[in-house]
């Protein structure tokens, strides 16, 4: 999952983004709109999580650009307004969800995961997908009933390919979600790593990870 802050308040969003990291979770930090704009001219979010008072100008004047535009991310605005008038506005606007500051870490990744859920066939805690059971919140999976010892990177590539399983995913799609801007210094072919270390891991099971050059790869049943 790729996540885009939008938040002037560097100590908050510098925290929040390594704490996400930590959850398997790539943050990228726009301090104001600008950046904003900027990020998402270039990269694709699986959600937006938007302060509503911002240096340049008003969080909900900006969500209601991106929705004029036809974005269909889901937004979590981020809010120390605390009146159901405000709440209201922000939902009627397009937002698909709030959170008043003060908040906790925990219910800030929830909820995430919650939005990232509405937009996934399975609506449960884990996706499964025969004997392959993975946990988003854990960053975790079992085989056939058993734990899976992957690393933060090899779950975070499970996480992906399961919410799309079925699809072919390129190799560039794969490393926007698993690195931000910061980690320039990564190669994308770093994702051909993880996949091999992936397959030895799901070797002799029906899941499997397969490649169809030029596009890229897919998980699936008889992969």
């Amino acid at each position: 999952m790729r996540v885009l802050m939008v938040e002037d308040a560097s100590d908050l969003a510098e925290g929040v983004a390594a704490r996400l990291a930590q959850s398997g979770i790539v943050c990228d930090v726009a301090d104001c709109l600008e950046a904003a704009r900027d990020f998402l001219a270039v990269q694709a979010y699986d959600a937006i999580v938007l302060d509503i008072n911002l240096p340049d100008g008003s969080g909900l004047r900006f969500l209601r650009e991106l929705r004029a535009s036809g974005a269909r991310t889901p937004v979590l605005m981020l809010t120390a307004l605390v009146s159901v008038d405000d709440r209201v506005s922000a939902l009627d606007l397009g937002a698909d969800d709030y959170l008043g500051k003060p908040f906790d870490q925990r219910e800030l990744e929830a909820r995430l995961r919650a939005l990232i859920r509405r937009e996934a066939d399975q609506k449960g805690a884990e996706i499964v997908l025969g004997p392959l059971a993975f946990s988003p919140a854990g960053q975790s999976a079992t085989l056939e009933g058993n734990r899976l010892e992957l690393t933060a990177r090899e779950a975070a590539l499970l996480g992906v390919l399961l919410r799309h399983q079925g699809q072919y995913l390129s190799k560039a799609r794969l490393y926007d979600s698993l690195y931000g801007f910061g980690d320039a210094d990564v190669g994308v072919n770093a994702i051909e790593l993880y996949i091999a270390r992936l397959r030895k891991k799901l070797a002799g099971s029906p899941v499997g990870i397969a490649t169809q050059r030029g596009i890229g790869y897919r998980i699936d049943l008889d992969g």
